[in-house]
């Protein structure tokens, strides 16, 4: 641990010195910087590694509460959701877990050290520009060493000022209501202070009964109708963000408060109709501070660091007096966190660029549970990476070392000191000069540490847990389009083929006694798979434009244990092997339209793939429409959404019954 540690300090320091070094130099080299041009729409695709993106128009059109639901249209990618707009929804990609996915936050991780997971239905698009979905790694150079650390990342981009010298402040304010008793109103405020400093404020409340009904099933099939109750939600979200720029470099400092109160519906397994009293009930408040700093020093070197503090807080009370099929609980968790990254960009000739990263964060748990560890988890991770450009061939490879020290207060319940490193390589070939033709390939080998649930819960962790590995192949192409007559305007089709490897795969188990499980490591899982998107833009004629997109999935994964077991090879839970989605949008002069239609194959609820276990395929098709005014330098806009049109009964996870046919209505107003 000494050496990672005193490795980033270093690393810190030089930075530092390097900042007051270059300062005098730079500052006398009577550069004159004209003002910054806001300029929005869908990033670069030209990526060497798997990217799929979101962003601009596209993604304020689609009919989705949240950013859990945006990822679905994403190929590759299952949104497991347990029901309703409260209802916990998490990610999986290309079937390695959800907890091989990592969310980061303009660009600094939002970690859950406790159980591994975030929660992506606590995300809001209100205040979003763009969401990206990595496989392996961003193909970025710069990056925090946290940025190589997970087989796949999601990245949450916040919008960025439009405000100039003629428009100083910028207002935004929205509301939304539609079914379950849904209200949602939010806005913002953009102001620039400086031709160096602008600032961001947003504000959002939600408040919904998530009450619906929905069709039981018993063993015969359908036969009666029952009501989703203890679904509600509240929930509060501010931001506040502060925009800096320096001599060829910027700044950002972030605030973000969220405080929400929900209930869990729980599982609709009863036998007898009307007896579905879950009351569970779960209160969060989560808080945390970061910043960012990035600058040319000169030519050959870029500086970037960053830092975060978090703060969670989470209340959980289940009551047999209220559902007499639950054991009584009120636990309380509290978390925090403290991180910090230094990252060095050295050019060193106009082929061959070289970052070395370091991140240090501290994590601990505390919680009012009996014989509870109260876990310290200490990570360094130390990345070198390298970036190769031979005419039309791109290379990059990079090694991460990972050290994390744990702690506990309890006597002998620490899981001890770990050291892992793991390596990526990546692949880009670009047979013809002039057309966008891209092959690419990577290979990839990384691990995720055990939640600290997984290590320390009562009666249920397991401290010799190890680490969970996955072994990355992926191998495909992509080929962009750009015409400036024609119907036929952009087309962007990109496909892959992948195998994973899950070894040491973390699994609760039952011990000698049946009511009583422990976490284990167990067994390997084998994905073989698929992905194809195919963006495209048209004009069809005149001011007739028409955007589309389309996604499939094929994925064969494969659960492997014991060789005598019946079982042995089965589909893993909820993967489907065939699914895909489709989004088509057309416009004409500020009407929008947009059709979208997600499609998820047949599944099984267990490695056991038999008839008991057997989950039927679902499908939802959203409709919108959308009308803009705008008047001087006013902008209203208004909208209305029917989703699930054709009120489809179907779940995502078993027993969960999500809504059918539901509606929501907008109007915002930006001043």
């Amino acid at each position: 641990m000494k050496h990672p540690f005193s490795y980033l300090l270093l690393s810190l320091l030089c930075s530092t010195a390097a900042v007051q070094g270059f300062a005098q130099q730079q500052h006398s080299s009577g550069v004159r910087h004209l003002d910054s041009v806001v300029v929005t729409g869908e990033r670069s695709r030209r990526e060497i590694i798997p990217v799929q993106v979101l962003s601009g128009a596209a993604l304020k059109k689609l009919s989705v509460y949240s950013v859990a639901d945006a990822i679905r249209y994403f190929s590759g990618v299952q949104v497991k959701d347990y029901g309703g707009i409260g209802g916990l929804k998490t990610v999986d990609v290309r079937s390695l877990g959800s907890h091989h996915v990592k969310v980061f936050y303009d660009d600094i991780e939002f970690s859950n050290a406790q159980n591994g997971v975030v929660d992506l239905g606590r995300f809001s698009l209100d205040n979003m520009e763009a969401i990206s979905l990595h496989n392996g790694q961003k193909s970025a150079i710069l990056q925090s060493a946290k940025d190589y650390a997970s087989a796949s990342s999601v990245y949450l981009t916040a919008r960025m000022p439009q405000v100039t010298k003629e428009k100083k402040d910028l207002f935004k304010a929205t509301i939304k209501a539609g079914s379950f008793g849904t209200i949602n109103p939010s806005g913002f405020w953009e102001h620039r202070w400086s031709d160096k400093i602008s600032s961001a404020f947003s504000a959002e409340f939600l408040n919904t009964s998530g009450e619906y009904k929905f069709r039981y099933a018993k063993k015969d099939g359908y036969d009666t109708t029952e009501k989703r109750k203890n679904g509600n939600v509240q929930l509060f979200r501010l931001e506040g963000t502060v925009f800096g720029k320096v001599l060829n470099g910027e700044w950002k400092a972030r605030l973000y408060w969220y405080k929400s109160e929900r209930g869990y519906p729980g599982a609709a397994v009863r036998e007898l109709p009307g007896l579905f009293p879950n009351q569970d009930r779960q209160w969060d408040n989560n808080f945390f501070a970061q910043a960012s700093f990035r600058k040319n020093i000169s030519k050959w070197y870029t500086l970037q660091l960053k830092t975060k503090l978090a703060h969670d807080y989470l209340h959980y009370i289940s009551d047999p007096r209220k559902d007499v099929s639950t054991m009584y609980i009120n636990n309380t968790y509290k978390q925090q966190e403290v991180y910090v990254s230094a990252a060095n960009l050295f050019n060193i000739t106009n082929w061959w660029s070289l970052n070395a990263a370091a991140d240090l964060s501290f994590n601990k748990l505390d919680a009012n549970l009996v014989n509870f560890a109260y876990p310290r988890r200490l990570s360094t991770l130390a990345a070198l990476s390298s970036s190769f450009t031979f005419n039309r061939v791109k290379l990059q490879g990079s090694l991460l070392g990972s050290f994390v020290n744990e702690e506990a207060r309890l006597a002998n319940s620490s899981a001890g000191n770990k050291q892992e490193y793991t390596p990526s390589l990546i692949f880009n070939w670009q047979p013809f000069y002039a057309r966008e033709l891209h092959f690419r390939a990577f290979y990839k080998r990384i691990f995720r540490m055990p939640s600290l649930n997984d290590l320390y819960y009562t009666q249920i962790g397991n401290k010799d847990l190890a680490p969970e590995y996955t072994t990355q192949y992926n191998a495909g192409f992509t080929y962009t389009f750009s015409g400036k007559t024609g119907i036929l305007r952009r087309l962007e089709p990109q496909v892959d083929l992948y195998f994973n490897k899950v070894t040491d795969k973390i699994v609760a188990m039952p011990t000698s006694n049946q009511f009583r499980w422990t976490m284990m490591n167990l067994g390997q899982v084998q994905i073989k798979g698929m992905d194809i998107s195919i963006p495209a833009s048209w004009q069809l004629f005149g001011q007739l434009l028409l955007d589309t997109r389309f996604s499939y999935t094929y994925q064969k994964a494969q659960y492997f244990v014991d060789k005598t077991d019946p079982f042995y090879g089965g589909q893993i839970p909820y993967a489907p092997w065939h699914s895909g989605s489709a989004i088509i949008s057309p416009g004409w002069k500020t009407w929008s339209l947009n059709y979208s239609f997600v499609y998820t194959g047949e599944r099984y609820s267990s490695v056991a793939n038999i008839p008991e276990n057997y989950v039927k395929p679902w499908y939802t098709h959203d409709l919108g429409l959308t009308k803009l005014i705008k008047k001087e330098k006013k902008e209203w806009r208004f909208s209305a959404e029917v989703n699930n049109i054709f009120n489809q009964q179907y779940e995502v996870v078993q027993w969960y019954p999500m809504p059918g046919i539901n509606y929501r209505l907008t109007a915002s107003t930006q001043l």
